[in-house]
């Protein structure tokens, strides 16, 4: 495959460009071979509400220990479980 990709244009404007972009393939200007992962640390992960039901003296607890922390429970509670899941994964792998 060819290395020398088509030179993008200067676009005048955003929706010139957006209306390039819509006619035109991106493998034809990039050349995707040598690329690599990339990482985007700031990024927050997409989430989903679930209802959970703990016991109340479970919860007091969390809270109390979230209070201690300075943190919100919930989050708390997701940070605990985090680890607790990668911990799960690391015996079974």
């Amino acid at each position: 495959m060819k290395s020398i990709k088509k030179k993008i244009p200067k676009f005048k404007s955003i929706d010139e460009e957006i209306e390039f972009w819509d006619k035109n393939e991106a493998i034809d200007y990039f050349n995707f071979e040598n690329s690599g992962k990339v990482k985007f640390p700031n990024l927050k992960p997409s989430t989903k509400m679930i209802s959970l039901r703990l016991p109340e003296s479970l919860l007091e607890r969390l809270k109390t220990l979230a209070n201690k922390n300075d943190v919100p429970y919930q989050s708390l509670i997701k940070i605990l479980l985090s680890e607790k899941v990668s911990e799960e994964f690391k015996k079974v792998s």
